[in-house]
């Protein structure tokens, strides 16, 4: 990687994902802007259009996109989910920071939270599936709870909250890239 250094967007020490708002989100995006150039990430944005709760990955890849970043892997169109994954990471280069964005199950307390971490996130582990870690760091959304079947508790996810968190996140990212370096598309 390129450079390493830590994010710290609470008092917490640790690498783990922390739970926060849209306000810390707005920090931690920021701290990633003047940590790295725009052109030195590539945001791995993980899901399918198949599923409300699982399309908040590509829709904020799409968000991203057509705001001008430069390096964006899954979006609506071609998504990146548990069928590409691995392909399509495969040829990120080395000199790149990785931001992991995903949608995730969580408890009640915890829907409409975001949770961010200095480390990867584990893709589809809420619904059963082994796929590698991903990302140097990670932007989940805690879209709704799990049930007895998490592939329906995704399937029924409200898309208005979906829609509302994929913007904030792709919004957090743009605004704080656009202080001090991206030049969106019109």
């Amino acid at each position: 990687m390129y450079r390493r250094e830590a994010l710290h967007v609470d008092s917490s020490p640790t690498a783990e994902a922390r739970r926060c708002d849209e306000k810390k989100l707005r920090v931690f995006c920021q701290q990633l802007a003047e940590t790295y150039r725009l052109d030195q990430i590539v945001f791995v944005c993980i899901g399918t259009d198949r599923s409300t709760g699982d399309a908040l990955g590509p829709l904020v890849g799409s968000m991203l996109e057509d705001k001008g970043c430069p390096h964006v892997i899954g979006t609506m169109p071609a998504p990146c989910d548990a069928t590409n994954l691995k392909l399509r990471v495969q040829d990120i280069p080395e000199d790149k920071a990785v931001v992991a964005i995903d949608a995730c199950l969580g408890q009640l307390v915890n829907v409409g939270c975001y949770l961010i971490a200095e480390g990867p996130l584990q893709p589809a582990e809420s619904v059963g599936v082994e796929l590698p870690a991903i990302g140097d760091y990670s932007i989940a959304a805690v879209v709704n709870e799990p049930g007895v079947k998490p592939y329906w508790s995704l399937q029924t996810t409200s898309l208005h909250r979906v829609m509302c968190m994929s913007k904030a996140i792709a919004n957090a990212i743009i605004d704080a890239f656009e202080k001090t370096q991206c030049n969106p598309k019109s």
